[in-house]
């Protein structure tokens, strides 16, 4: 138990140091929002990974999923590396970081009135940010509830505050550049602990082949008949296996608090280097827990999905390991939840403050009142978050990858098609991105609602969200061909930042001169 305490004093002491230590660089918005573009290619590349990933993942999909498809379940990290990190830094990275500073766009949001015109779709796009972040935040907490229960015995509401006290104290105090600092270290945290775990766990079943061996007898009737099928390439569904790694992977290039890391990066040379940092950490963390999370039904003698729910399938993993290796695993949690949720409280309070207090609710606004309205919004973001997740977890609402197939499926529904077309192609109209907005929120919306009445392939808020974000990648375009073209002189503005011409050294380029 000391160990374990020591452990979490020491990273919550470093975490509001570092809080404290970027309260100089948090003194206007450019530098509480972005960091005053000037992070560099690890910084940014962690900060990346650890908002990508969190709690949600570790603890819900990998138990919930692992258990559903088996070691087949890792093509979802493997997804997330390649398509979520890798393309995702390839085909949004540059562009991104080019286009929002020639916009002098702070937010998602900002970005769509600028590039499309019109405050109104500035304010729907904050809207629907603010209200689809919160059950992902709520979500965060669910995580952790399971793993201080087994390490600690504290009460899971004790938890959810002291957790959500300290990360707000160091994002108010640093902003984005505490958080994106606090995040590297949080990320190495991540990486040394997801291969520690992995490797005790193992080890605790003879070994790898042994725990393979192990994982194809195991058969459920329920699921599928064909013997070893845990253990096989693709699983016993998968169909729905691909829905996941379409929503989880895909959805990264649609969310807020992760296409704004590209706002913020240093330079082109940055984005090079994050983007193979970002991917090595996506194919350790995210491929080691789904991989992890494989092995589950070799302790399904210990866990009663019925009673306990998927969430408590990795907790069970975890329980018969040495004290050290929970402590590392507590604060291995306790990382991702908070790198993510610093992420998503910033977003969410930059969103709301720029995107539609300012110039609207309150009509002028200078830079020192903007950032204290973001603090203090921060600080209700938070508290609304921990309220939904206290009260989620005491009636048990419903699980964690519902809430988060929820949230990403509205966002990046949303939001993909029309800022990926909007980075690339000039005829996008605003009418197609309205379609865009309007499509995946009513559809999502009405998932929850009433789920029953959907396909019962898109019944799973999973696989609705993965729906909506292909069929935005449809719609904008279309409707785009229909609709009124958008106005040629605020597109021609728009697309000027990528014909600015500019010096390189000629190791970057070659001239067409020969002589």
């Amino acid at each position: 138990m000391f160990i374990k305490i020591l452990l979490l004093v020491i990273f919550f002491a470093l975490m509001l140091t570092i809080g404290f230590i970027c309260r100089k660089n948090s003194t206007d918005v450019n530098g509480f929002v972005l960091g005053g573009r000037s992070v560099g290619p690890w910084v940014t590349a962690f900060a990346y990974g650890t908002s990508y990933f969190s709690a949600v993942i570790f603890v819900g999909y990998a138990g919930q999923f692992g258990w559903k498809y088996g070691i087949a379940s890792t093509w979802v990290g493997i997804g997330n590396a390649l398509i979520g990190s890798l393309l995702a830094w390839v085909i949004l990275g540059r562009r991104t970081r080019i286009m929002t500073q020639h916009l002098d766009s702070a937010t998602m949001p900002q970005f769509f009135a600028a590039r499309f015109g019109g405050r109104s779709l500035k304010i729907a796009a904050s809207i629907i940010t603010f209200i689809f972040l919160i059950p992902y935040t709520a979500s965060l907490y669910n995580g952790l509830s399971r793993l201080f229960g087994m390490a600690f015995n504290i009460d899971y509401s004790v938890c959810v505050i002291v957790m959500a006290v300290l990360t707000g104290i160091y994002v108010i105090a640093g902003g984005y550049m505490a958080t994106a600092i606090n995040d590297f270290i949080q990320g190495i945290i991540m990486l040394v602990g997801i291969c520690a775990v992995i490797y005790a766990v193992l080890n605790s079943q003879g070994g790898f082949m042994a725990a393979l061996d192990g994982l194809a007898r195991i058969s459920d009737e329920t699921v599928a008949t064909t013997p070893g099928v845990f253990a096989s390439f693709f699983g016993p569904d998968p169909l729905n296996l691909l829905g996941v790694v379409i929503l989880t992977s895909l959805g990264t290039w649609g969310l807020p608090q992760m296409v704004q890391k590209f706002y913020a990066i240093k330079s082109e040379k940055a984005i090079a280097k994050g983007t193979i940092v970002s991917t090595f950490f996506a194919f350790v963390v995210a491929g080691g827990c789904y991989f992890l999370g494989g092995f589950g039904r070799l302790f399904s003698d210990k866990i009663d999905i019925a009673a306990n729910g998927y969430d408590s399938v990795v907790p069970t993993m975890l329980s018969g390991l040495p004290d050290f290796l929970i402590a590392v695993v507590v604060v291995l949690v306790l990382s991702a939840s908070m790198s993510t949720l610093s992420s998503l409280v910033l977003t969410s309070s930059s969103t709301l403050t720029l995107d539609l207090l300012k110039g609207h609710v309150v009509k002028k606004m200078d830079e020192k009142l903007q950032v204290l309205i973001m603090r203090v919004l921060i600080v209700v973001f938070v508290a609304i978050s921990v309220v939904i997740a206290i009260i989620q977890y005491k009636q048990n609402v419903t699980f964690i990858a519902q809430l988060m197939g929820v949230s990403w499926g509205a966002l990046a529904g949303a939001f993909l098609a029309p800022f990926l077309y909007g980075l690339y192609w000039k005829g996008t109209s605003k009418a197609g991105v309205w379609c865009s907005f309007v499509f995946s929120t009513v559809v999502m919306l009405a998932n929850m609602i009433v789920r029953s009445s959907f396909p019962k392939l898109l019944q799973s808020p999973i696989n609705a969200g993965a729906f909506c974000m292909i069929a935005g990648l449809v719609i904008v375009p279309v409707v785009s061909f229909f609709t009124k073209k958008p106005d040629k002189a605020l597109v021609d503005g728009a697309f000027a930042c990528y014909e600015k011409e500019v010096m390189v050294h000629q190791s970057t380029s070659l001239s067409d001169d020969t002589e």
